[in-house]
């Protein structure tokens, strides 16, 4: 196949989705493998040569340049391997993942590059750079030496050699997940055994059931499916049977993690010590507002301290309701149930009470609207290329700038068996590439209830709340004005990126926001006040449970991260380690098989991601929180706080600290009351 002819060599706004195959994938990457590392060898040779002093455009200018095409087919190629995967483009993706890690993991290591840059800071030109060029260049020599440019040859080497191992190993994780994911299905055919499911959940099961030609109604474990067994199904065997086929995902068989994650949490912790730290913690939090691997835990367990008596509390109000029910013992898979039941007893509120009010065009039309009235965008659907017939396109346009394209994005919403479970958004291009800056590219994926049974998609509150969140994500990458890529949109240290879309959610519990596009699908009217107030009132329910499951997970990977010997630590050792973590916050003991660390993506399934940094969600929560007061004093949909919250955050990228631009917006730091507050752990000042 010649150049010519391969999409991904010719890239435009409108990214040809509907042409990419898995036969492009390698030719097109190692074409511009080739391209960057020629333009690598270009800044060296010319530092080499020394025609003259260096400056920005031949040396930070030029390596931000040099990599960008490759980094936008990857992210692309990526991304398709997430949401349509087929054998044959697994396998391509397969093929070129290494030898990317291994040119990624060699910048750092290039001693002339290295060279290059420290001599071009040591230039006028340097000392005299301000802003986001300032920062850079900063930045960029902390990440050379934090990435090995100053170890020996033989250290280099074997660095390079870890992070193609970590590349190869995450994404082997997450393809297992994935086809375990996919492998599990009940089928039940006695009506009686969907007793007390809703009847969305009983007509999402019954059309699974039909789309594979079975009589009956077909349970698997994407969350729609799941969330509604676990949550109602009267019937104990099946929520035991899909709860533990849930938590033993990817702990045995052809899709065994376990020895995946004992190999990954070992080079971490090898890659770490190789530059110089503690651990993968330290090394990780280095770049993030925490700084330390022993600050976010001091983080975490002072929030556990004060969650601690209130969890035990619920947690013997549920038992005891439980047990008057007439549950001889509370099993993990009945806890989601009894809530269920002892919620709608305490506050006569049913979740699935507001479905009806939660149509995804209504839900996705009144998003929209309310980004039209607090930021100052209109978005309207555009045609482009796709890489599913579900999947819809959108503009953003700036009003104050006579309704100029900003940005545009993709929306993917319904579970699909070539696509991974969860939530996510991904930049996909960067204005900032052009000169001056065009337009941001980017997408966000859920995995939200269909349309079954002749009725539009109706979302669960919680659904809501991730498509709102999601699309903060998303409002960050649009509203970039830094005019350089790898300062821009989401590039922020990952205890700040869940500001965006964690305060986005707070629009989904206030009344006036809810009205834009909370209204029922057939009638049109909005949700009920009494209703409502039953929904507020139900918020803080379980709070404290919710909050521990978190710092659950957020105790399990900073632990695992910073306390487990690689040396001797095998697979039945990290399993019970991470079991234990996790059953000192759940409501119940946990089975011996418990195994939720091998299907946990978050952590695993990239190089870093999330590893080391999930306390980053209750951190960013506590910001948040606190944001979210000057919108809740000046009338929530205030247009003046809006234009202050996307002019000193959402366009700021990472060009300057988090701690900065969280004070230009609030005029100080932030206090954690606001958190404790709202979850009703705290009573309001």
């Amino acid at each position: 196949m010649s150049t010519s002819e391969n999409p991904l060599l010719h890239l435009s706004f409108d990214l040809p989705f509907d042409r990419i195959d898995a036969p492009h994938v390698e030719p097109a990457v190692d074409t511009l493998l080739a391209r960057a590392s020629s333009a690598l060898d270009a800044i060296v040779a010319d530092a080499i040569a020394e025609t003259g002093p260096r400056t920005y455009a031949s040396t930070l200018g030029a390596l931000e340049h040099a990599t960008s095409d490759l980094g936008t087919v990857m992210t692309i190629v990526g991304h398709l391997e997430s949401v349509a995967t087929t054998p044959e483009l697994r396998t391509a993706y397969d093929a070129v993942q290494p030898k990317v890690s291994a040119f990624y993991s060699g910048i750092a290591l290039n001693e002339g590059l290295y060279r290059a840059l420290v001599a071009f800071s040591e230039t006028a030109e340097a000392k005299a750079l301000t802003g986001p060029k300032a920062r850079l260049l900063e930045k960029t020599l902390r990440d050379f030496r934090r990435h090995g440019a100053e170890l020996p040859p033989d250290r280099k080497e074997r660095l390079r050699a870890i992070d193609v191992e970590l590349a190869m190993k995450t994404t082997k994780f997450s393809q297992n997940v994935l086809d375990d994911t996919n492998a599990f299905e009940v089928v039940v055919t006695d009506e009686a055994a969907l007793a007390g499911l809703p009847e969305t959940a009983r007509a999402m099961a019954k059309h699974d059931a039909e789309t594979k030609g079975l009589e009956g109604w077909r349970f698997t474990l994407q969350a729609p499916s799941y969330i509604a067994v676990m949550t109602y199904a009267d019937d104990a065997a099946l929520r035991e049977k899909l709860w533990r086929a849930y938590n033993t995902r990817a702990t045995s068989g052809p899709h065994d993690n376990r020895g995946l994650v004992v190999d990954v949490l070992r080079l971490r912790r090898e890659k770490a010590e190789l530059l110089g730290y503690r651990d993968f913690a330290d090394l990780v939090l280095e770049e993030r507002m925490a700084r330390r691997g022993e600050r976010a835990m001091s983080f975490v367990d002072d929030l556990r301290g004060r969650t601690q008596a209130a969890f035990e509390q619920e947690n013997r109000e549920l038992e005891d309701f439980a047990r008057s029910l007439g549950a001889v013992a509370m099993n993990p898979w009945d806890v989601g149930y009894y809530a269920e039941k002892l919620r709608v007893a305490r506050h006569a509120f049913d979740e699935e009470e507001l479905r009806p009010y939660f149509s995804v065009d209504g839900v996705l039309k009144g998003l929209f609207e309310l980004a039209e009235k607090v930021f100052g965008v209109r978005v309207q659907e555009r045609q482009a290329p796709r890489w599913d017939e579900a999947v819809r396109c959108f503009g953003i346009h700036d009003v104050a700038r006579d309704g100029a394209l900003i940005a545009a994005f993709y929306v993917d919403l319904y579970p699909r068996e070539n696509k991974r479970g969860g939530a996510w958004m991904s930049p996909l291009l960067s204005g900032a590439t052009t000169e001056p800056m065009g337009p941001h590219l980017g997408l966000f994926c859920a995995n939200v209830t269909r349309a079954v049974g002749g009725k539009p998609a109706l979302l669960t509150h919680a659904e809501v709340e991730t498509l709102f969140h999601e699309f903060g994500h998303l409002l960050h990458h649009a509203f970039s004005e830094v005019p350089i890529e790898s300062l821009g949109g989401t590039n922020v240290a990952w205890d700040f990126v869940e500001l965006p879309s964690q305060i986005m959610e707070n629009f989904c519990w206030e009344r006036v926001s809810l009205d834009l596009f909370a209204r029922h699908y057939e009638t049109g009217a909005p949700i009920p006040e009494a209703l409502f107030q039953k929904m507020v009132g139900a918020r803080t329910y379980r709070a404290a449970s919710a909050q521990m499951r978190q710092l659950g997970f957020a105790t399990m990977d900073l632990r695992m991260h910073r306390e487990l010997d690689p040396k001797t630590l095998t697979e039945d050792t990290m399993l019970a380690f991470a079991r234990d973590v996790i059953e000192a916050h759940s409501a119940t003991k946990l089975p011996s098989d418990y195994g939720m660390v091998c299907g946990f993506t978050h952590l695993f399934a990239s190089p870093t991601a999330y590893a080391a940094g999930y306390y980053s969600y209750k951190w960013a929560e506590v910001l948040d929180a606190d944001a979210f007061t000057r919108f809740a004093e000046h009338g929530v949909l205030s247009e003046e706080v809006g234009r202050s919250f996307r002019q000193h955050v959402l366009a700021k990228g990472d060009s300057e600290e988090p701690d900065a631009l969280y004070r230009a917006f609030m005029g100080r730091d932030p206090e954690l009351d606001a958190l404790l507050v709202r979850a009703g752990l705290k009573a309001a000042a």
